[in-house]
């Protein structure tokens, strides 16, 4: 793996490996480092995990009859684009360099944020939202939405709250999948330009609307334009319900995707691997539901 590694970093244009092991907080907060060093953990895991099954030492992109189905929470769609074989690893990793370089640049022209509000009814959360003037940038679903925009605009919401709803400022750069991220867009998609795409190997859910993409030139389309536009990931907790998915393993860093998926995935076996140790159980996992149809899904948030 530490070939791999050192591979990684030179197309995403940082040291991953000190990054990922040595770092101080402060650091990998960076959103230039953080995107990066978020996919990179999700590849590796990814590599660990599915090689495990196969019994292949490079797993990418996903053996159909392993895993049927792959979704990414904002970064982790970059996750996705590599194990559904429509961008290769390095591709990946280089575009999410580039995505993370556009989107600290585009946070640090205004002082924005993002808040999350946690319960309260659905349509007053999202009527709060947009009086504040702000965009709701990630429905979660599972009773959270993200609120983002100005600070000002943040301050203000949070003196009128919606009602029975909780709020909980998250340590991020700036008001991400917003028209604020706008600079960031053609920067990303002139890097993209060049890049050459496959169609996924298996079924792959977009942030966009929740929906299974067919061509991975349009999945490609669709990373870029989603840097500045909201990720709907209620939609694809929907879609994967709609397939008929029986598990989900979260790839690292795992936890919040399968915290949501306990109430809007209900009965569906659910694995975050948040360490090595949490391997062998994905593994069994994996193999126990393997030739039903369709198998699982594997997610990573970002």
């Amino acid at each position: 793996m530490a070939p791999r590694f050192e591979a990684w970093s030179e197309v995403a244009g940082l040291d991953l490996v000190r990054y990922g092991t040595t770092a101080d907080a402060d650091e990998i907060r960076d959103t230039a480092v953080a995107q990066p060093l978020l996919v990179s953990a999700g590849l590796a895991t990814a590599t660990a995990l599915l090689g495990s099954v196969s019994d292949s030492r490079v797993p990418l992109p996903v053996d159909p009859s392993c895993v049927d189905a792959v979704a990414g929470h904002s970064v982790g769609e970059f996750t996705a684009a590599a194990l559904a074989g429509v961008l290769t690893p390095e591709d990946a990793l280089s575009l999410v360099g580039e995505r993370g370089r556009g989107m600290a640049d585009a946070a640090a022209r205004t002082e924005t944020g993002m808040t999350a509000v946690l319960g309260g009814r659905r349509e007053d959360v999202l009527a709060a939202i947009g009086t504040a003037g702000l965009t709701p940038a990630n429905d979660n679903g599972s009773g959270q939405i993200v609120a983002a925009g100005t600070t000002e605009q943040l301050a203000a919401f949070a003196e009128n709250p919606p009602e029975r709803a909780r709020l909980r400022p998250l340590p991020v750069a700036g008001a991400f999948h917003t028209e604020h991220m706008v600079p960031a867009v053609e920067r990303v998609r002139t890097a993209a330009a060049s890049l050459r795409t496959n169609d996924p190997s298996v079924r792959l859910l977009s942030n966009f609307d929740g929906a299974v993409v067919e061509q991975g030139s349009q999945y490609l389309e669709r990373l870029v334009a989603q840097i500045s536009s909201p990720v709907r990931w209620q939609a694809c907790t929907e879609t994967l319900a709609d397939l008929g998915v029986t598990a989900m393993i979260e790839l690292a860093p795992a936890g919040t995707l399968t915290g949501l998926a306990k109430r809007a995935l209900r009965g569906v076996q659910l694995h975050a691997v948040k360490t090595p140790d949490d391997l062998e159980r994905a593994v069994s996992i994996i193999k126990e539901h393997a030739g039903s149809a369709p198998t699982a899904g594997t997610v990573q948030e970002g």
